[in-house]
């Protein structure tokens, strides 16, 4: 398949939330400068392989039971279905960073499931031990990516996988009580998760909090990638507010103050975040830093 995009494109800042850096289990770039992406659909896993070539199209070939769905949704996952004509940058930072980034779009998986696995296992811990989690339980509980992608490729564990899994094993991926609780019990009911992709905005994230462990953060960390949604801001998040307020106003800010801040973004808020996030604004690194735990230890 072959998709020629009507609009700039900057395929690394749309593929980005997908990923978690270079040990991701389930996004690999290889040094051809293909994108391996191995994911659940509702026809079963898959593996898409995307590559850019020079004059700007987009290559995209995939294997496994989930092939057609992930082909199918290229367009949407690399932001075709993006609207930001009403965005005003209300910040010169902003302006100034959306000019540098006139390639960034909100792409959207349609898939509620494996966002929302990483999303739980990303909740009150450090990235490190969240990637760790993370990798663990794609390499014992997930499959090996159909196709010829890179052998660490792995499609993350599905529903049934997250319901097979016993409490050694999870406390040995250092996943404590509560994460694991709240993907169990996301498990049971994950097809009628996936609603909230048609539900989409306020609707999504609300449908998606009916799950006891998903609140406001981890409803937003879904709905960015799930569907694109360009004002589910990640309130509660470590970094985010000092990132924003340092930017915009040059003080450390609090949930509160973010909101305040950016409530001239509405129903944008979230693109304004990721403009300042993709232009390399970081929170000031200062103060204690945070202490890895490792709950295979406990």
């Amino acid at each position: 398949m072959r998709f020629r995009p009507g609009f700039e494109l900057d395929l690394d800042t749309v593929l980005g939330p997908l990923s978690r850096g270079s040990r991701s289990p389930n996004v690999v770039r290889t040094e051809g400068g293909v994108t391996w992406l191995a994911a659940n659909t509702a026809d079963g896993p898959g593996t898409l392989a995307l590559l850019r070539r020079a004059d700007g199209e987009i290559e995209a070939e995939a294997w496994g039971p989930g092939a057609d769905s992930l082909l199918d949704g290229v367009p949407a996952m690399l932001g075709a279905h993006d609207d930001d004509s009403a965005f005003v940058a209300h910040h010169d930072v902003i302006a100034s960073a959306r000019r540098l980034n006139p390639g960034l779009r909100l792409g959207s998986t349609g898939r509620v499931w494996d966002a929302l696995v990483l999303a739980v296992l990303e909740q009150k811990v450090t990235s490190a031990e969240a990637l760790r989690s993370w990798s663990e339980l794609c390499r014992w509980f997930g499959e090996p990516a159909p196709g010829p992608g890179p052998s660490r490729l792995r499609v993350p564990p599905t529903p049934v996988a997250i319901r097979s899994i016993v409490d050694w094993k999870w406390h040995r991926a250092g996943v404590d009580l509560k994460r694991r609780t709240t993907l169990i019990t996301a498990a049971r009911v994950a097809p009628r998760l996936e609603k909230a992709v048609e539900l989409k905005g306020v609707e999504g994230r609300a449908w998606l909090r009916k799950v006891p462990g998903i609140g406001v953060w981890t409803a937003a960390e879904i709905a960015q990638r799930a569907w694109g949604d360009p004002d589910a801001v990640s309130f509660g998040d470590y970094n985010i507010p000092s990132m924003v307020g340092h930017a915009l106003v040059g003080t450390k800010l609090d949930d509160a103050g973010m909101s305040e801040v950016l409530a001239p973004y509405s129903p944008q808020r979230q693109r304004a975040v990721r403009y300042l996030s993709t232009a390399g604004f970081r929170r000031p690194r200062f103060g204690p830093k945070i202490e890895l735990r490792d709950y295979r230890a406990m």
